[in-house]
């Protein structure tokens, strides 16, 4: 059986303030990219609109297409190649155009066709989806997805704190917030549009990170009930590093599946696909570099008195002192004869 980093000794957590420095300059330059461009590339399932995937017979001139969506009063349009040089979206989130969604959905969409219509002739292109939100089902998908996120990191804290303690459950839950935030600043930097897709892959790359650290906590829990004299950090190491061949072989896999994703299955699913990818990697290093880190902050700050960590934190008392000492206060007696 091949046995991949078996019996390692690496001292992961030595390098904390690289690591943290590392993933602060990077979040440092997604919220940088703001300035530039404000706001996210949210797709029309949070802003409304309209979105039409066209695939034509002969590739047309995005110029053209424009200028037959203006001749119809639609302003505004997004219009990018997707794929290949035959296929384009067609993305109207014009506040004007996204209130016309409240009187009939598919009123834009129609506009949209009947103006290609007119200028390529009817059977030069075909429609391959349609996508019509409306203003008010736009803003309830974002509160949706902004809850949903927020009650599964509660849930998790609540379920580590019973599962672990609370500091284990409150270092977990504060390394997955790192995880969104350098998420969101890949996203930002990417350009990649923000969809309920991407929200589920946000929500999965949650639940892959927590499970990778739930498993290095439960191995330091296990290693603290053995009564190990040693400082939390070294028992933190020690746990990195039984769980490592399980780690690699894992993050491995699926990676190689996401990324078969990511190449393979298109435009619609490559937005996930990255988010998943990205995921991964910062699911790995989350759980060595961040929680491992945390959690030893943690109990500095809040100490457990005389709990498992805190007497393997402290040095051992050896009994040979005093029993040196009973010894010579032995031999210090008067002996009576």
């Amino acid at each position: 059986m091949l046995r991949i980093f078996h019996n390692t000794t690496f001292d992961f957590i030595r390098w904390w303030r690289w690591a943290a420095g590392l993933t602060a300059a990077f979040i440092a330059i997604g919220l940088a990219s703001f300035a530039v461009n404000p706001g996210l590339n949210r797709s029309i399932e949070f802003t409304g609109g309209t979105l039409m995937q066209l695939q034509f017979a002969q590739p047309p001139r995005a110029a053209d297409v424009r200028g037959a969506l203006e001749s119809a009063g639609v302003t505004g349009a997004e219009i990018q190649q997707f794929g290949s040089s035959r296929e384009y979206t067609v993305r109207v989130q014009d506040q004007r155009q996204v209130a016309l969604q409240a009187a009939g959905a598919e009123g834009v969409a129609r506009t949209i066709r009947a103006a290609l219509e007119r200028r390529f002739a009817p059977g030069s292109f075909t429609v391959v989806r349609t996508e019509a939100v409306g203003p008010r089902v736009g803003e309830e998908l974002t509160r949706g997805a902004i809850i949903a996120i927020l009650v599964s990191s509660l849930i998790t804290l609540i379920y580590l704190a019973f599962r672990f303690e609370w500091r284990f459950g409150l270092a977990a839950v504060l390394s997955s917030a790192h995880d969104v935030l350098v998420t969101l600043a890949f996203i930002k930097l990417m350009h990649l549009e923000i969809s309920l897709t991407v929200v589920a892959g946000i929500l999965t790359l949650l639940g892959y990170s927590l499970n990778d650290t739930i498993i290095i906590f439960d191995r330091v829990r296990e290693d603290l009930r053995k009564g190990r004299s040693e400082p939390l950090q070294a028992t933190l190491n020690r746990a990195i590093n039984e769980t490592l061949p399980r780690s690699v072989l894992t993050h491995v896999t699926t990676f190689l599946a996401t990324l078969a994703l990511l190449i393979f299955a298109g435009e619609v699913i490559r937005p996930f696909a990255w988010v998943m990818s990205f995921g991964i990697f910062v699911a790995t290093f989350s759980s060595i570099y961040v929680a491992g880190p945390l959690l030893l902050w943690i109990e500095h700050k809040w100490p457990r008195g005389n709990s498992a960590s805190n007497r393997a934190a402290r040095p051992p008392q050896s009994r040979e002192p005093r029993a040196r000492q009973g010894s010579a206060a032995a031999n210090a007696l008067p002996t009576t004869r």
